[in-house]
């Protein structure tokens, strides 16, 4: 992925250097509260008692590094959604701010550990992040590469478009009359237009900065795999359950990120009526 020597966002608050998770350390903690996350596990009694000490930390190179790289894709995705939110919904794109944590943090959401991967919060527009996500996710998942690295995050900013255009106002609003499996399908929903968002700004960079190298896309279509709630779940040595699905499927998810990329259209990206996801 061509990044470097880029333009960075200026809508970046890190606060890594605040503090760290204490007891088994930022990495123990990150893969003990992640297996909860994905795999559906209750972790709760597992992390209680750890240790949640505060302390000022040094960045290392590499924190410094991720840092640069998500500030460059921030800045990316500010380029691109202005403009096609201008032309294809006749609205004018609020930049969100992207957080950078270590082990957990405040939002207006409320409290949050890295279990829950990078998320958006609607109540602050802002997306969080704790770069050892990446790590995890090259390490643990089989989806490693800078480009993978930038679909998490056009996916994150893909929520956030969803907040602007009124998305995530209507799906709050149905769900408390739904019922699990109702809810559920919503949400698998919500994630696929986040991906098809995605696809539209990985389009929309390479036309307007030749971002993808060679594989990069394939790098993307890996991650989009990984976190398919069928891979996980069979990944956990569980038989996957459509009807629990949050996210969506492998193929779903890739399928809605190339539809996204193929199309760079808003329009093609209606997860909701769509009738076959």
């Amino acid at each position: 992925m061509q990044w470097r020597g880029r333009r960075g966002s200026r809508n970046i608050e890190d606060r890594r250097g605040m503090g760290r998770a204490g007891g088994v350390g930022i990495a123990g903690t990150l893969i003990i509260l992640a297996v909860g996350y994905f795999f559906g596990v209750d972790v709760t009694p597992l992390v209680q008692g750890l240790d949640q000490s505060q302390g000022s930390v040094e960045l290392t190179r590499e924190d410094e590094e991720w840092g640069e790289f998500v500030s460059v894709v921030l800045a990316d995705t500010e380029e691109v959604w202005r403009p096609v939110l201008r032309d294809q919904a006749v609205m004018e794109y609020e930049d969100p701010t992207l957080v950078l944590f270590r082990g957990a943090v405040q939002s207006a959401c409320g409290g949050a550990s890295s279990a829950m991967g990078p998320f958006y919060c609607p109540g602050d527009q802002r997306v969080y992040l704790d770069t050892d996500f990446f790590d995890m996710m090259a390490q643990r998942m089989g989806a490693g590469g800078d480009f993978a690295a930038a679909y998490v995050i056009a996916h994150e900013v893909g929520h956030h478009v969803q907040n602007l255009i009124g998305v995530l106002g209507e799906v709050n609003r149905q769900r408390p009359a739904l019922s699990e499996v109702e809810a559920n399908s919503l949400s698998v929903a919500t994630e696929l237009q986040a991906d098809c968002f995605a696809g539209i700004w990985a389009r929309q960079a390479q036309e307007r900065f030749g971002t993808l190298d060679v594989g990069d896309l394939e790098e993307a279509m890996r991650a989009a795999e990984a976190v398919g709630d069928d891979v996980i779940q069979a990944n956990a040595g569980r038989t996957p359950i459509p009807d629990s699905f949050t996210h969506g499927s492998a193929e779903q998810r890739q399928t809605w990120l190339m539809r996204g990329f193929q199309s760079g259209d808003l329009r093609q990206c209606d997860t909701f009526g769509a009738d076959d996801l």
